[in-house]
């Protein structure tokens, strides 16, 4: 071990990263990152993390730039995502949902100064960055099928000892930003300081200290007998709070490439997880899987339900087949941890209460929920609904770059979630609406932005109007549908609006049903009225 390395080890911890290399620093031999056949030890990781440091570096980024993440599921996303925090830039998650107007705006609202892309998607990778007036630089893990340079073979010739001079972040300084929808061309960027990650490690460190109540996005942990399973996308919150799960406790961290019921199952049992997240979606396809059977996963300790709202139902069959591990958790990309429900409550309590099953959890430490009517800074009463307001450690420093709308957001340290419901007397809070009329959607839970479904929808020949509804679907908890105002004596093909909402906002945004109207239902002020539109669904 060199001395840079020895020097490293007796650093006090700065950042979440430093505490993952203090476990990389340590039984070199031991995992810390599986991927289907590769396995890379702890030594391999450091050094390849390290080389991925220099390799960014020598390409001109310097401290505090931005550099957006395109990537799939692989270790290799894993660690540059650590790199580009290891040289202090700012990492632009960049999920693959957006179509490629509103994926390029969001490389230029992030002033993105370089676009690392998995190979997969390289061609809209290329086409975003190449809009951006600020032109970024496009690097590839791996070779791939437009021109740019390979950062992994960069990485190969740069020193596998970690870059020096590399200043702490300012306590407000921007280090992780997450889109979170917004308008058509104008998306909403959640930008979060390393004060996120200072939380998450407190309760990394509640949770060794058995506090289980609090302890859901990180259950206690024992490095040398547990090892994570992330499924979720690892540029999407959930995925980043389970790989960071793993990687500061210094359990080996399992990527599943992209989910299928079988191969997760399979994972689960060969890899012997013992820790992992799922959206609902994800857990109904594993509970209809023929394979998933009670006393199958042993090895489980310790599974958390979020992303979406649940069914009770469901709950309580994985219980049944998992048996009382099963966690939930509530959060946002404003806000990546609010309230949780671990799992010792979730058996004990739910039993007690079956209402519980439908809650998503008590605060969780240093995290304050209140409840308020509309444009109010006052808590309303237990079961009264409002809309969910949070203050604490994981609230985001505001829209990045967007002052308007981050003053529209918080309010003296106050966020207004856009999320309506209630709190009961015990403090546990019960979701029953989205006000932001997000559509959760799809195998893997994502979401579909009504605004920027309807802004595009707009721009459509013969369209007046436009509304975007989730409605309730079997498979995936919500389908899109729309509602059309057209214009008179004009005809307007539902099949070519499908398929140019699909070229231009990509399959996740294609309606399931196109209903077209004279005109839409408005509220006294003018606004289209969706509660008359979704009363008119159940008619």
């Amino acid at each position: 071990m060199s001395m840079i390395d020895n020097a490293q080890q007796t650093t006090e911890p700065r950042t979440y990263v430093d505490r993952i290399l203090e476990h990389w620093h340590t039984d070199d031999s031991a995992e810390a990152l599986v991927q289907g056949e590769q396995r890379l030890t702890r030594r391999e990781a450091r050094e390849r993390l390290f080389g991925l440091g220099h390799a960014l570096r020598r390409q001109g980024l310097e401290p505090g730039d931005g550099v957006g993440l395109f990537l799939a599921n692989r270790a290799d996303s894993v660690l540059v995502q650590l790199a580009v925090h290891l040289i202090g830039c700012r990492v632009v998650f960049l999920p693959p949902e957006p179509g490629p107007g509103e994926l390029a705006a969001l490389v230029e609202q992030s002033r993105a100064r370089a676009v690392v892309t998995d190979p997969l998607f390289a061609e809209r990778a290329a086409d975003a960055a190449g809009r951006s007036v600020h032109a970024p630089a496009l690097f590839s893990l791996g070779p791939c099928a437009v021109q740019c340079a390979d950062l992994l073979a960069l990485a190969a010739e740069c020193p596998t000892a970690r870059p020096e001079g590399i200043p702490a972040p300012a306590a407000d300084e921007a280090v992780t930003v997450l889109y979170t929808g917004g308008t058509l061309g104008r998306p909403k960027l959640a930008a979060h300081s390393h004060r996120l990650y200072a939380a998450l490690l407190g309760l990394v460190d509640e949770a060794q200290q058995d506090a289980p109540r609090n302890s859901t996005f990180f259950p206690p942990m024992a490095p040398a007998e547990d090892r994570v399973l992330v499924s979720t996308l690892l540029t999407h919150g959930s995925g980043h709070l389970t790989s960071l799960q793993a990687l500061v406790t210094g359990a080996p961290l399992v990527v599943l490439p992209e989910f299928e019921a079988g191969a997760a199952l399979r994972v689960l049992r060969e890899e012997r997880i013992t820790a992992t997240m799922f959206v609902p979606p994800m857990m109904y396809a594993l509970l209809d899987h023929p394979d998933c059977a009670p006393g199958a996963f042993p090895d489980l300790r310790r599974v958390v339900v979020g992303g979406a709202a649940t069914s009770p139902s469901r709950l309580q069959q994985a219980v049944e087949v998992f048996g009382p591990v099963l966690s939930q958790g509530y959060g946002q990309s404003e806000a990546l941890g609010i309230s949780a429900f671990g799992a010792e409550d979730l058996a004990s309590e739910a039993a007690r209460r079956p209402e519980l099953w439908r809650s998503c959890g008590r605060a969780i430490t240093d995290t304050e929920i209140e409840i308020r009517a509309e444009n109010s800074t006052v808590a309303l009463p237990a079961r009264q609904v409002g809309e969910v307001c949070v203050r604490g450690e994981t609230v985001m420093l505001g829209y990045y770059e967007d002052p308007e709308r981050t003053a529209e957001a918080l309010h003296d340290g106050w966020l207004r979630t856009g999320d309506m419901g209630y709190l009961d007397a015990e403090g546990y809070l019960y979701l029953v609406d989205r006000a932001k009329d997000i559509i959760v959607t799809g195998s893997t839970s994502d979401n579909v932005y009504s605004r920027v479904l309807e802004d595009f929808l707009l721009t459509l020949p013969g369209v007046r109007n436009a509304a975007a509804l989730g409605v309730p679907d079997e498979e995936y908890g919500e389908a899109v549908q729309i509602f059309l105002a057209t214009a008179e004596g004009t005809e307007v093909d539902p099949d070519a609006v499908g398929a140019a909402v699909t070229a231009e906002l990509g399959e996740l945004y294609t309606p399931r049903k196109t209903v077209l109207l004279d005109r839409l239902p408005t509220t006294k002020v003018g606004k289209v009225d969706k509660k008359a539109l979704r009363a008119a669904l159940v008619s």
